[in-house]
């Protein structure tokens, strides 16, 4: 559209002996310097001062105008303050007629700045704002914030420091710089603590993306709270098409929509033909114009902070993994469990879906399934084994997660032969004891829903708003607090002081088997690390680099239950232990809830395998009565073969090495440190007592006939 010039009303040419009316709205100015509300004068017309003449009656008291009656100031009205007479010139109108996006100019000081919006109301004021901010100082600074649509907070009058860089007193830029753009821009979060890694117009990208979807992207003034994603996605892309691509899904994603745009086709999942082409519209959204719908703050308001009081400030940016890395992670292990259940459909049916992912570089493509697991239970506590064969939690979370040691011995095990040591994810340390992990090897944690716990504990419907979502009372006393898994059932109960240590024949004469809830499992993991005591003898600690979401994801919630209750009360870890703080996000097909009975069993699958293994979650055995080789009796037979033939971080050879399974486990002395701490930080906080497992399930041997041949 060809260029053309534009006045508003209070711009407009005043006729004859008007020439000193006002430009704002809100006042007038007349020429006996008297200024009156501009609601009483005439538009168009100058308004004298009255006189003794005028005046008809007995005398009226004048009624003062309450300050909270007066309107504030828009961003157009501001600069017409400080630069009357201004011209905004219409500079383009794109998209499609039914949905245009207005872009508006205006000329200040020698500099021409931009606005863009669906209106040209809107492009109007998104040019003034951006004017605005190119001001060094304003007379009434809280007024102009209010004028720019800034997030105004309580100022502190004592500092010296009124406002922070880039609001209200801001540097001057060169007019090559002056790339303005509306307040309802979309502007790229950062994803992570990454290095920065930015492409070819230096736009910075988080580094694992790959390199296909490292281009940059079209920025619109979109709010994506605005319109559900299918219209936005039609408005930005007129004339696609959605196919319905599959029917025969499980129950909580039956139907597959697709859509195809640009010769790259996404996909989206959900149980009707509408939430499945929502969530394929959000895949769109999400890598071709950076729009999410994610729970965490939206991206035109400040940075929210959602980490404990007294700890450092942690936005919901720093936390927040980019949506096309947390489907494409999603993607893998549901396609995986897919594939193995293939031609076992009475092991389709499944509550919990746990996966993880191995990711060695940027590129996404490259990533690997290293486990996946399903089930929602805990062994019996009749099925107690006193020789470790049995398996006492077989939620999916933790059975996906004991595969991921199994994965770890085998790559412990290429360090046998040095001819294979080269394929192995890990290399010796520089001091030649033990190993750690190549660089740029990071592990992601999938779950189809909110770990059970206190991540869970939260009403999904009561957060409407955004306001809504921030946690008011973080300090209640059911926030937090270390909770129960519950004996061959579902759900928590919080840890009550009275529980102590539970003992084996209490267990036996009827008192229930109590585990910890994955929520705090979870949190262990991010002090002690994913490796477990016996893997700390060889390798460093291990851990998260991320932990999607397919469900109940709610990002205050998450991160207080995985690493945010504790991070002012931890501390005295020996290095290299830490506190691990994972990215989190949410996948554009989140599953729903699924009523039902869930099953009694537990499939698990690590790479390698040809085929998944079937656990009863309430022996903990397979249906023979085969110990896992996931159980404690498997995973500590692996630990002493490698005992000797490899390096240690202990030293022990397998002559010194304790034969007991508990007492191999306190040999590790920095890990027996953290996970005391661990449990320290959690009294500190009063957030209640870890409670262990009868002390009889670790007093085992092995026999020599278990173990391999050592020379």
């Amino acid at each position: 559209m060809s260029s053309s010039a534009e006045k508003t009303a209070s711009e407009a040419p005043s006729s004859p002996g008007n020439e000193n009316v006002g430009v704002t709205a809100e006042r007038a100015e007349i020429s006996t310097g008297e200024v009156v509300l501009l609601e009483d004068a005439v538009p168009g017309q100058k308004r004298s001062a009255p006189t003794d003449s005028d005046v008809v009656g007995p005398s009226k008291k004048k009624r003062k105008r309450s300050p909270a009656q007066c309107q504030p100031k828009n961003a157009v009205c501001a600069l017409n303050e400080l630069r009357p007479g201004l011209i905004y010139n219409t500079v383009s109108m794109t998209g499609p007629v039914h949905a245009p996006v207005f872009t508006i100019s205006v000329e200040v000081n020698g500099q021409m700045f931009e606005g863009q919006g669906r209106s040209k109301k809107l492009a109007k004021h998104a040019a003034a704002e951006a004017a605005l901010r190119s001001f060094v100082q304003f007379k009434n600074a809280p007024e102009a914030q209010q004028a720019m649509n800034m997030h105004i907070t309580d100022l502190d009058f004592t500092s010296d420091v009124t406002e922070s860089e880039g609001s209200l007193f801001n540097t001057f830029q060169p007019p090559g710089n002056n790339s303005s753009t509306s307040a309802g821009d979309i502007e790229p979060t950062a994803a992570s603590e990454a290095p920065a890694v930015q492409n070819g117009n230096g736009v910075s990208i988080h580094p694992m993306l790959p390199p296909a979807r490292r281009n940059s992207s079209p920025r619109l003034p979109i709010h994506p709270g605005d319109k559900s994603p299918v219209m936005l996605l039609n408005e930005l892309r007129p004339g696609i098409k959605f196919e319905c691509v599959s029917e025969d899904g499980e129950p909580y994603a039956k139907f597959t929509m697709s859509v195809n745009i640009d010769g790259e086709t996404f996909e989206g999942t959900g149980p009707s033909k509408k939430l499945g082409k929502a969530a394929a519209a959000k895949a769109a959204l999400a890598k071709l114009y950076n729009i999410t719908f994610s729970p965490f703050t939206s991206l035109f308001q400040p940075n929210r902070n959602f980490g404990s009081p007294g700890a450092p400030p942690v936005s919901f940016e720093q936390m927040a993994l980019p949506q096309v890395l947390a489907d494409h992670i999603a993607r893998l292990v549901i396609s995986k469990f897919t594939a193995l259940i293939e031609g076992q459909p009475m092991h389709s049916r499944r509550k919990v879906l746990a996966g993880i992912v191995m990711t060695t570089g940027p590129q996404m493509e490259d990533a690997k399934v290293i486990s996946v697991a399903t089930g929602t239970k805990c062994i019996n506590g009749e099925h107690m084994s006193v020789q470790g064969a049995s398996l006492n939690d077989t939620h999916a979370e933790i059975i996906a997660r004991r595969c991921l040691c199994d994965f770890m011995y085998s790559q412990l095990e290429l360090h046998i032969n040095p001819e294979t040591s080269e394929q192995s994810i890990f290399v010796p340390r520089p001091d030649s004891k033990g190993y750690r992990l190549k660089e740029n090897i990071k592990f992601h944690l999938y779950i189809n829903t909110a770990p059970c716990g206190d991540a869970r504990i939260f009403s999904p419907h009561e957060a409407v708003t955004q306001d809504d979502s921030i946690d008011k009372h973080p300090n209640r006393k059911a926030r937090g607090q270390l909770r129960t898994k519950i004996e061959s059932g579902e759900g928590t109960i919080p840890v009550k002081s009275s529980d102590g240590i539970q003992t084996w024949d209490g267990v036996l004469q009827g008192q229930r088997l109590l585990t910890m809830s994955c929520s705090d499992k979870i949190a262990r993991w991010n002090v002690v690390g994913v490796q477990g005591a016996l893997l700390s003898h060889y390798v460093e600690p291990i851990y998260l680099e991320s932990i999607v979401l397919g469900s109940l994801f709610h990002p205050s919630h998450m991160y207080r239950a995985v690493c945010g209750r504790i991070e002012t009360t931890i501390q005295g870890l020996p290095p290299p232990y830490r506190l691990n703080k994972p990215l989190m996000s949410l996948i554009t097909s989140p599953e729903v809830r699924q009523p039902g009975k869930a099953p009694n069993y537990s499939v698990n699958w690590t790479t390698g395998q040809e085929g998944p293994e079937i656990i009863n979650s309430v022996t903990g055995k397979d249906d023979q009565g085969v110990a896992s080789r996931l159980s404690k009796q498997g995973l500590f037979r692996r630990f002493l073969n490698l005992m000797g033939r490899i390096g240690s971080i202990t030293g022990l050879t397998f002559k010194s090495c304790p034969r007991q399974y508990s007492d191999a486990k306190e040999a590790v002395q920095d890990y027996k440190m953290a996970k005391e701490q661990l449990v320290l930080a959690f009294h500190k906080a009063e957030l209640g007592t870890w409670l262990k497992k009868p002390i009889e399930q670790d007093q085992f041997e092995l026999d020599d006939s278990m173990l391999a041949n050592h020379q």
